[in-house]
């Protein structure tokens, strides 16, 4: 490896001693002078050197380094960045831990303007690029870059000070202070992302507090195997501590017992996993989104109803609300509405099998802005979707509707109809074939009677017709009762029909020229070749949407891009046109 403004040094003999190998370099004692700060041996600047050679009277000395262990050392320390002046390749070979980044405030950070004033590595790599490589590292990555040499440790070091969001799992048996060695070279962190695969106890928790103070977004997700042992108590404390908290996310909160929070900063919190909760105390005034999801367990005894109502008299600027529980019932539904929340834009009430079509009433009658709508698993009917669709044609733009069992698609396309700014629908498992709940034959031993109800049954299968110019994102999983859909929505990008397993191919038309994923997975092969021969249709007839213009010589006629085209043009569809790709139908 060839190094500019050094002298030539010649390999070296495995038996020769280190005073010849440099005496061909310093053939004779250089005479010190007043104001020289070199070293008189080996000529390197005096700053912080402690020299290796011997005096030069010494004329013999035992082999500290050989060819082959000199050459492994260079190259491991070319990414370290030089002083001003070069060094030998003895000098890398035996010390260069020990030299500095040459700088005249080394404690001072590196900004875009500085960067590229400095060099890492012999190889002369701005410390920007440096910057830039070791930035998309991994934390643990970046920790072994720290190893590598002081260059490397620097760059790094400066990383880990200018880090303000973390994203980092902790593997299974790790010790609480692994995650608290590496939070504390993040003195300026503000959002941290822990996916734990570990156990999640108090100790943790401590050390996550004590070695970020300055927080404002932590989310904690837990693995199958980890456990979270975070009391309510302990929780609580968490938040009031934090003065700049505004978002915290946590799975796995079994263990809470119950929780006071109060917080004039919080403005999002989600827990999931919550089971048997004796007290729910919520004194956060800035709060706008709450998520809060209970454990499915039938013997759940946490009071929706008393939880609901404190919450919505508690949190006045709530705007995003999103509860799934089995408990949830028409009286909560009430206690909700009671509140008066004038803010409120998404309200999600998810597995309430006692939200009926009254609850829709109350809840149009209260809030009548609303943008997002989940009652999925509530026992509403057609009609509570016209009362929906009379309520909020003007502002509701998602529709969630799944597991709902009495609604039918007479429903679905009265509310596609009536509802034009509608962009996402769900209706999973709403139109269901309900002979696979009953018993065979065999069990009951009544074979001509299951055969009359099942031929019954086969004559009330449904369709679904959807026409409209909005519609971006369309879910009918689990609708084993539907055997026909025609859809025309020109914007539409996402088509979920897994486990759909009575749609016939020939009464399947998808006029969706934007369309870029269609689910079918649990559907018979014929329906899947069925919509990847319409989908390609689809795309072939888009591809082929650009006029066509003979040649000068009138030999052959060629397609005109659009933008030479002499007929007007919308912009947005230009720009839909040139980055389609053909739809994918994903069966896995």
């Amino acid at each position: 490896m060839h190094f500019e403004n050094q002298p030539h040094i010649p390999p070296a003999t495995p038996g020769g001693s280190t005073a010849s190998f440099t005496s061909l370099d310093i053939p004779h004692r250089v005479k010190k002078n007043r104001g020289n700060y070199n070293c008189g041996r080996c000529g390197l600047p005096k700053k912080g050197h402690v020299c290796h050679l011997p005096p030069t009277s010494t004329t013999t000395t035992t082999p500290t380094q050989t060819p082959t262990d000199s050459s492994v050392s260079v190259s491991t320390s070319t990414s370290r960045p030089p002083p001003r002046q070069q060094y030998s390749n003895l000098r890398r070979a035996l010390s260069f831990d020990d030299s500095d980044l040459r700088c005249d405030s080394p404690e001072v950070e590196i900004d875009e303007s500085e960067m590229d004033l400095f060099v890492s590595g012999c190889g002369k790599l701005p410390v920007s690029c440096m910057w830039e490589i070791l930035r998309r590292l991994p934390p643990a990555g970046l920790l072994a870059a720290g190893s590598v040499c002081k260059g490397w440790r620097e760059t790094a070091r400066r990383l880990w000070r200018a880090a303000e969001e973390l994203r980092l799992r902790v593997p299974p048996r790790s010790q609480p202070g692994f995650v608290g060695s590496v939070l504390q070279k993040c003195p300026g962190l503000s959002r941290l992302n822990l996916r734990l695969e570990s156990d999640l106890d108090s100790t943790m928790f401590a050390c996550i507090a004590f070695s970020c103070p300055n927080l404002e977004a932590v989310e904690i997700s837990t693995s199958e195997t980890a456990v979270n042992r975070i009391t309510g108590d302990e929780l609580g404390r968490f938040v009031a501590d934090k003065r700049c908290l505004t978002s915290l996310k946590m799975e796995g909160c079994s263990n809470l017992g119950g929780f006071v929070l109060c917080s004039s900063s919080l403005s999002t919190l989600w827990l999931s996993d919550l089971y048997c909760l004796s007290k729910m105390v919520f004194n956060c005034p800035n709060l706008k989104e709450i998520s809060l999801d209970f454990s499915r367990q039938e013997n759940d005894s946490t009071d929706i109803i008393a939880m609901v109502d404190g919450l919505g008299r508690s949190c006045p600027r709530l705007q995003n609300v999103h509860v799934a529980s089995v408990r949830l019932s028409h009286a909560a539904v009430l206690a909700l509405t009671a509140a008066n929340l004038r803010g409120l834009r998404m309200l999600s009430l998810v597995l309430g099998t006692e939200i009926t079509d009254a609850s829709v009433v109350a809840i149009s009658q209260s809030y009548s802005k609303l943008e997002l709508l989940d009652l999925s698993g509530s026992s509403i009917s057609d009609s509570g979707i016209g009362m929906i669709c009379n309520v909020f044609p003007g502002t509701l733009s998602r529709l969630l509707l799944a597991l709902c069992p009495n609604i039918t698609s007479s429903g679905i396309q009265f509310a596609t109809a009536q509802l034009p700014l509608l962009e996402l629908m769900d209706c999973g498992m709403t139109i269901c074939d309900l002979s696979s709940q009953y018993p065979t034959s065999d069990e009951s031993g009544d074979f001509e009677l299951q055969t009359t109800f099942k031929n019954k049954l086969h004559l009330i299968y449904q369709k679904v017709i959807i026409k409209h110019s909005r519609l971006k994102k369309l879910s009918l999983w689990g609708c084993s009762g539907l055997d026909a859909l025609y859809l025309n929505c020109p914007e539409l990008i996402d088509l979920n029909l897994n486990s759909c397993k009575n749609l016939h191919p020939e009464r399947v038309l998808l006029q969706c020229p934007s369309l870029e994923s269609v689910h079918a997975s649990g559907c018979h092969n014929l329906l899947i070749e069925g919509i990847q021969s319409q989908v390609s249709n689809n795309f072939a007839a888009m591809e082929n949407q650009f006029p066509n213009k003979r040649l000068a010589d009138g030999s052959k006629r060629v397609r005109v891009p659009q933008f030479l085209s002499q007929q007007p043009y919308d912009e947005d569809k230009k720009r839909r046109r040139i980055a389609s790709r053909p739809c994918n139908v994903l069966v896995d």
